[in-house]
């Protein structure tokens, strides 16, 4: 099958785009999914960058996020059939493969039928980001009506997703972007205030906006200078969630004096940690996504499409431009 791969770790340029094996027969748990998407996330150019720090298998076919058409399914399966289509989170962790491939076998509980709205593109951008966001929101968090939910990088993949999210539980957001095309972007998505970061002290804006009492919630998708900034706009008693790894030098002081509740949110615990309920409950979210999406309570936005071959280009164009939305590979 022609896929993407790479066999050592580097800069986009690693990425090789040929035939290789095919993925075999289904395990009693998985289907087969004849690939029509796939959709690209910052983790995708973090495994490239550094594979040593994963559970990949080499050569490592990169990609989580896909769309297709079921090929086949195991002796265990009873949710799926050959013909239905569907989407899916997945990283290519201990002994899997991604999604960057014409074919890729996939844990039955992972996957949900795709929104029967949604074109293969759009439905393979949406999984990753809105699973993380559902879960950092509705699960770490308990986000309710009447809060009020900082989201950083409300134009990015799940910040967008947040957004959307936060509104549906009836919450009031504010949320940060770096240009004025984006603060459209993220207002059209429902979000209440938006911050300049590049021209705005995001704390000076959130307590103005508050009136000095700060978020219920903040939702850190950008990293630790960020987080930093989370605990000097969430409110006494607030929760602040992250979906970054802390820094060592992170100053605790402010979180602590503040009796602020902490979550940390990996979508990628699952696989990685082979949590056979937690895997169950992110394939639920999918088709609760999905539902959503078809009742167009929920939209994605592919910021551009790439060809297979082409994924070099579409993770080098993701990782220096930091569009608003998803960036997306088409499998022919």
């Amino acid at each position: 099958m022609k896929a993407i791969y790479f066999s050592t770790g580097g800069a986009a340029d690693v990425l090789q785009y040929g035939e290789i094996g095919s993925p075999g027969e289904c395990g009693e748990h998985q289907i087969l999914v004849h690939i029509k998407a796939a959709g690209i996330n910052p983790i995708d150019c973090k495994i490239r960058s550094a594979p040593e720090r994963f559970p990949v298998t080499f050569p490592v076919i990169p990609g989580c996020d896909g769309a297709g058409i079921v090929a086949a399914t195991g002796s265990q399966v009873k949710n799926f059939t050959p013909g239905d289509e569907v989407y899916f989170s997945q990283p290519g962790f201990n002994n899997r493969q991604g999604t960057y491939a014409e074919y890729v076998l996939v844990d039955a509980g992972l996957a949900a039928l795709k929104p029967r709205t949604l074109s293969f593109e759009q439905a393979a951008a949406a999984p990753l980001v809105f699973i993380t966001a559902w879960e950092a929101l509705y699960d770490r968090t308990r986000i309710s009506s009447g809060q009020t939910v900082l989201i950083h990088a409300g134009a990015g993949g799940v910040g967008h997703a947040a957004i959307q999210l936060a509104k549906l539980a009836g919450a009031q957001v504010i949320t940060t972007v770096s240009s004025e095309e984006k603060a459209n972007f993220a207002r059209q998505l429902g979000a209440d205030q938006t911050i300049n970061y590049r021209t705005q002290d995001v704390v000076t804006e959130v307590m103005r906006w508050t009136a000095g009492k700060g978020v219920d919630i903040a939702f850190d998708t950008v990293g630790p200078e960020v987080l930093q900034t989370c605990f000097r706009c969430v409110k006494p008693y607030g929760d602040v969630v992250t979906i970054l790894q802390p820094s060592a030098d992170t100053d605790w002081s402010e979180a602590r004096k503040r009796n602020v509740r902490f979550s940390l949110e990996l979508m990628l615990s699952p696989v990685l940690m082979e949590w056979a309920e937690a895997k169950l409950h992110q394939g639920e979210i999918l088709q609760q996504c999905a539902q959503l999406f078809d009742e167009n309570k929920l939209t994605i936005k592919i910021a551009r499409s790439f060809a297979l071959s082409d994924a070099a280009a579409a993770q080098q164009f993701l990782e220096q431009n930091h569009p608003a939305g998803k960036v997306v590979l088409t499998v022919k």
